[in-house]
């Protein structure tokens, strides 16, 4: 089992949940925007400042993941790097498609 302190974004942790618990709020606030049916382009303005908030915070902890993991593991070389390199892909892919 791995060790919480082996993720590189841990020194980060504060502000990747300071910014979690922003759009937290955002998603309350389009919440009660629908409850109160205001108007459908707003509420897309702010889907869309919610979602580039997270994409934000996906490439924050991407930027982590390859300096800190991805980096430690090609130094290492062998079957370990491959493993962090293709884990490295599938997620950037997984961003391009959202």
């Amino acid at each position: 089992m791995t060790d919480e302190h082996d993720h590189g974004y841990i020194s980060n942790k504060d502000a990747y949940l300071k910014r979690l618990r922003r759009i937290e709020g955002q998603a309350r606030g389009l919440q009660k925007m629908i409850e109160e049916e205001k108007y459908c382009i707003d509420i897309l303005t702010q889907v869309s400042a919610m979602t580039s908030a997270l994409q934000s915070v996906a490439i924050g902890l991407l930027e982590e993941h390859l300096s800190h993991c991805v980096a430690g593991a090609i130094e290492n070389g062998g079957a370990e790097a491959d493993a962090k390199l293709s884990e490295a892909t599938q997620a950037i892919a997984r961003l391009v498609r959202s």
